[in-house]
Order: structure tokens, then sequence, then C-alpha cells
């Protein structure tokens, strides 16, 4: 099902006084008393597009067990169809990335035609080698790509290679590597040869991507493997992919973390060294929790926002490839998507909205209290005028989550998949 565009456009004209009003406000502040552009920053927004998960569109789970929500998608088909609503709602959720063997498609011609008709595209495709798969020939108990064992490296390259072949009929454009490798416990394995052999095994896949695909490589400090991970830390990953080529980089999911980590640190570090590929959005209390964004730390994402957007403008470093990565287990899937893209563009506009000229006065003269001052008015900022009219002008909805109740559009999802579809691929 789609939202209409008269049922969009009346959930808008119901709110439309009250949010001129407010933009209104807003904008006379910004632009008189910071000198910011307005009209620039809602382009800003305008622009941006984030891809969402395949498999965040059913209810997700915990190591403990999953509970479904009625009318999960059954079918890929069912997943691009959700992801339109999203998009329809948000005009930003404009593709859609698969994970390998959850999501292949049965009908390549058929789901590209489909992803066109809605309006979307495909953007990085995830291969999976933490999964032993039905028919295949060797385990990655032990490990995949840092695997001792001759067969499952092969089998876990091969699979890449795979992905890879599956992502070009897609249009898809780049390969995002998440390696559970690793070791339980001490002399379980050579550190030094693990890394080694993982090296060497992304350095053949690489070596068989097209000459216009990117290697994300992503990082993990723990889990499942809770002793050692083959690739535990942004420097390591950095290292693998310098040792591939210009067209590998990291990605940084932002539950990939030890508590406290200064994450925004890392955005800046990988800028400058141009090995920013990826970003995946979330929020963690503990570890890697796939919280809806900003539930948990608003200001460390809008703090992380502040040196993507500070590595763009001052360092022109293209955007990196943008996704949500969390797994809803209690909410409506859709409804958690929808807070997290709201989440995402607030503190993205936030950024926009600092002083970059009096925040590069102040550092020079040493005067701490003002940088304070000017990132806590960009970030105390009600900035959601800017976000709702980023929106208006895309024709989607001021209030995704109000619309998409108003819309009733999980009752109707349950009634065309029933009360007990389950999510494919999970």
């Amino acid at each position: 099902m789609r939202i209409k565009q008269e049922t969009i456009a009346d959930h808008n004209q119901a709110r439309a006084q009250r949010h001129e009003r407010e933009l209104d406000l807003l904008r006379q502040r910004l632009e008189e008393d910071d000198g910011l552009d307005t009209a620039v920053i809602i382009e800003h927004l305008q622009a941006f597009s984030i891809a969402i998960p395949s498999w965040a569109l059913g209810a997700g789970g915990t190591r403990f067990g999953r509970f479904s929500m009625a009318g999960e998608p059954r079918s890929l088909e069912e997943k691009l169809h959700d992801v339109a609503i999203i998009n329809d709602l948000t005009g930003t959720a404009r593709s859609i990335s698969l994970h390998i063997p959850w999501d292949t498609p049965s009908d390549y011609s058929s789901i590209s035609s489909l992803a066109r008709d809605l309006g979307l595209t495909f953007d990085a495709i995830n291969s999976n080698t933490f999964q032993d798969q039905p028919d295949a020939a060797h385990s990655y108990r032990y490990g995949s790509l840092c695997s001792t064992h001759d067969g499952a490296r092969q089998q876990a390259i091969e699979h890449n290679l795979e992905v890879i072949r599956i992502g070009e009929q897609l249009g898809s454009k780049a390969l995002t590597v998440w390696l559970a490798d690793g070791s339980n416990f001490p002399g379980q394995h050579s550190m030094r040869a693990a890394l080694a052999h993982t090296r060497d095994s992304l350095q053949e896949i690489y070596a068989g991507m097209p000459a216009d695909w990117q290697l994300l490589v992503e990082y993990k400090p723990y889990e499942p493997n809770f002793y050692s991970t083959v690739i535990p830390d942004w420097g390591t990953s950095v290292y693998l992919a310098e040792s591939c080529g210009d067209r590998a980089s990291t990605l940084v999911d932002l539950g990939h973390h030890l508590p406290n980590t200064n994450i925004e640190q890392i955005v800046s570090t990988l800028m400058l060294r141009e090995r920013l590929g990826g970003f995946h959005f979330n929020d963690s209390k503990y570890g890697d929790d796939d919280l809806t964004c900003g539930s948990i730390k608003p200001y460390q994402l809008f703090l992380i926002f502040h040196e993507l957007v500070s590595g763009m403008q001052d360092h022109a470093h293209p955007a990196p490839a943008w996704m949500i990565d969390a797994s809803h287990n209690i909410k409506d899937p859709i409804e958690d998507l929808l807070q997290s893209v709201d989440a995402i563009l607030i503190a993205y506009a936030k950024a926009l909205c600092i002083n970059r000229k009096d925040l590069a006065a102040a550092q020079q003269a040493h005067d701490v209290a003002r940088c304070q001052e000017i990132l806590q008015r960009a970030f105390l900022s009600d900035v959601r005028p800017l976000v709702r009219q980023a929106r208006l002008q895309d024709g989607a909805a001021i209030d995704p989550v109000t619309a998409y109740r108003e819309a009733d559009v999980r009752a109707q999802l349950i009634k065309q998949r029933g009360s007990d579809a389950r999510a494919s691929g999970l």
C-alpha cells in the first residue's frame, strides 16, 4: 500500500497555520541573529537521503527471543512497499539496503521494476558470514574471512563475490562487510594470523568488485566473540581498507563502540584521512543495543553531525552512505524507523545551524566558554520547523508518525498480510 497524496495534503493543511508561525519565528531568529540562510539549510535537509535496511522492517529480537508484529512484510516485495510508506511520509528514505541471503531476490527484473515504480533505489548491499547456511559446505563457527581452514575462508570470499554480483543486478554500488570473526578465549587463535587472513581475503574480494564500487569495512569491539574481535576498532578497519585500495573505506556504526567512546572524534579523524565511507545510525545505553536513533544520546548525535557537517563543508569530504541499523523488538517497526529518520534530520539541522564563523573565531581566541555557548545555542534550538518545511516542500508529511497513525496503516497491513505474518529473512 501507499500513502495517498491527498491524505498527506489533508494532514499538512490541518497543521499549516501553526507551522508557518513557528517557521517564521525561527527563520527570523536564525537569519537576523546568526546570519544563517534558512533556505540553504532547508535545501540541505531536502537533499538528505537515508537507506532503510530490509531487516529492520520486521520486529527485531534479542538473543533471548523475538516477538513478531502483526502485518510484518513476508517478502522482499512487501519490504519495498514498507520503505515506500516511510518515504511517502518523510521524503527522506529513498533507498533500501539488502542483507544477503536474507533478502536475495528471486526475480531481479521484477524487483528492480517494483523499486523504480516506488521511487526507490538499492543502497549498499550486505554480506553475511556470521551465520551458517543450510546448504553450506563449511561452518563459520571458528571464523570466516579469518579462518585457518582454507575451505571456510574461500567459501566466505565466494559469498561476498556472489553478493557483489547480486548487487550489480540491482544497481547497488557498495558492499558492506561486517565480520563476527574473533575468539572467546585467550590462545584460541593467533590474532596476527587472523588479521592477516582477513586482510588477504578482503583484498581478494576488493579485486572482484566493479571499478565503480566501494568496499565498506565495519568494525565492532565485541560480540558475538568476547575475548577478541578481528576488526575491533576504526584503526584496524582503516588498515584493512588501505590494504585494499582507494575504493575501500571504514563504516561507522553508532552501536559498535565501547561505552563513552568519543565517536565524534573518530568521525573527524576518518574524514581527515578520507576514509569515512558509510554510517549506520542507531542508539545505545550499554552496547550494540540498536535502539531508536536519538532516543538515548541526542547530544552525542548532534556532536557527531557537527563533525560530519564540518568535514563535508571545510574538508570537502563526500557524504558517506547513510543507513539506519536498528532492531525494534517492542515498537511498530515503521513507527520506529519514522522516529529515527526524524531524530537524524533534527540533529543534522541543528548542526547546520551552528554559527561556524563565530565558532572558528572563538576557537582561535581560546574562548572555551564561548565555544560551548555556540554549540549549545544550536543544540537547544527547536529546529523542527525547518525539518517540517523540508518535508512540506517534498510533498511529505509535517508529522510522519501522526500521519501514519491517522491513516491507520498498521491495521491495513494486518488486513492485507494477516495477524500472524512473519518478516522474511529473520
